[in-house]
């Protein structure tokens, strides 16, 4: 697309983010359906030639001419299966139908002296060839876009982890000053959340599942035709060997709770990655994160000083908005009237723009991730100001020691009050404990009270 082009498209996604999620195309665009349609209906035809009932013969060479046809699918290939779709072409009247008109196409393009045409789409329905075209495509893009993007993410965070992991850093529970951490370990526990989701991720896209059982899910057609044949082993030959699961029980529809698995766990993996981006955006907005300043880059259109946050944002609101229609596409691919009604159709379609935001949003983030570093000595002065935090400490070791007031007299020294060391101090001369223990109380500092952070980080694999 030009840049012409781009001011003038209906959506961002094909506009201002076209370059970002171009990516996707090869698995998320018109042609890209077409091809994969295409692709099913060639692979079914030499499937058909491999039943010893059928007297359908494909030589080795006319098989490789067939599979050309999606292998080394064009431009003007889609061009094509358009003008026969709206047009008409060959011979051959326009269709008005998306699914018919691939199938005039592989007509078109069979080999010369074939007698293959009369078998082509033999018995299927078009949702026999679109829930595996559509499956097909979204399984390439997890694979080949989506997950290496997220992939990159987590290695991203488990790198900070492991640099980070002994950086000590103000928690904060309600907005307010809680026991220390460290900043590694934090970004460990983003680390684990992401990898489980990946994991979901992965296991959803394994498990997408085909069918093949014709205009009811009976194999009707089939088995009228030819009721010799084991149809339903066919079936699952078939799917199987395209990489999908086979789903055996279905309407016309494939009932896509495949899909839905999928979505949702995206959606699980977006959740998590928006909560990192609240949480980055709020230790810049603390100072606990410098931001590296790009090279002619605007912060603000009236303040020339600032840096903004604006990857973690612009992730947040992609985010958002991807988690918004993977609910709808779950929700809403999961329904059929009765045996088929064909209001999915246009629905699926808005697949690839779901994933295009999330393409996006990962991207951000990334972005976002690479050009913030950790401001050290921000995150010590706080701890500094702040030495209330030891009071949990306190407590628990006056607790050991068995005395049953220690979170009282601690409450009343810290609670409401401005409190410095000098203050436990005064109150741990106070106390009737053993000297080995007011030497572990005097120790107490709010950098060093961060119990095994730096050991969790450990736990990433």
């Amino acid at each position: 697309m030009t840049d012409t082009d781009a001011l003038y498209a209906v959506s961002p996604l094909d506009g201002r983010y076209d370059g970002r999620t171009a990516p996707l195309s090869p698995y998320a665009s018109e042609a890209a359906l077409m091809r994969a349609r295409v692709r099913v209906e060639v692979e079914y035809l030499i499937a058909l030639a491999d039943l010893e009932a059928t007297p359908l013969e494909l030589g080795l060479e006319e098989r490789e001419e067939l599979r050309s046809l999606y292998k080394h699918f064009a431009e003007e290939d889609a061009e094509l299966i358009k003008k026969l779709e709206t047009e008409g072409h060959a011979g051959f009247e326009a269709t008005n139908h998306d699914v018919k008109a691939v199938e005039y196409f592989v007509r078109h393009r069979l080999p010369e002296g074939s007698d293959a045409s009369a078998w082509i789409h033999f018995g299927l329905t078009s949702e026999d060839v679109n829930n595996l075209a559509h499956r097909l495509l979204v399984r390439d893009a997890v694979d080949e876009v989506l997950l290496p993007e997220l992939y990159g993410v987590r290695d991203t965070l488990a790198e900070m982890a492991r640099e980070y992991r002994d950086l000590p850093m103000l928690a904060r529970t309600h907005g307010q000053p809680a026991t220390p951490t460290t900043f590694g370990k934090e970004m460990a526990v983003y680390a684990s959340r992401l990898g489980r989701a990946t994991g979901r991720i992965q296991h959803a896209a394994d498990d997408l599942r085909g069918k093949l059982g014709g205009a009811s899910g009976t194999y009707a057609a089939h088995v009228a035709a030819y009721p010799d044949v084991d149809w339903q082993d066919f079936a699952e030959e078939f799917v199987t060997e395209l990489g999908l699961e086979f789903e055996p029980l279905t309407t016309q529809v494939n009932p896509c709770d495949d899909l839905a698995a999928l979505f949702d766990a995206f959606r699980g993996a977006n959740d998590v990655l928006l909560d990192l981006d609240l949480d980055m955006w709020l230790y810049v907005s603390d100072r606990y994160l410098g931001q590296e300043a790009v090279e002619g880059e605007t912060g603000s259109s009236t303040m020339p000083h600032k840096v903004n946050p604006i990857d973690f944002e612009n992730s947040e609101g992609n985010l958002s908005k991807a988690n918004s229609d993977l609910t709808f596409l779950a929700d809403y691919v999961t329904t059929s009237r009765l045996q088929r009604d064909l209001s999915d159709s246009t629905v699926k379609r808005n697949i690839g723009g779901a994933f295009a935001h999330c393409l996006i949003a990962y991207g951000k983030t990334a972005a976002g991730l690479s050009k913030v570093v950790p401001n050290e000595q921000v995150m010590r002065d706080d701890l500094e100001a702040t030495p209330e935090i030891i009071g949990e400490a306190v407590q628990t070791i006056l607790r050991r020691e068995g005395q049953e007031d220690a979170y009282e007299r601690v409450k009343a020294v810290t609670r409401g009050k401005d409190v410095t060391l000098e203050d436990f101090r005064e109150m741990f001369d106070d106390l009737e404990v053993d000297e080995d223990v007011l030497e572990e109380l005097h120790a107490l500092t709010p950098a060093g009270y961060t119990g095994v952070a730096s050991e969790l980080v450990d736990g990433l694999e």
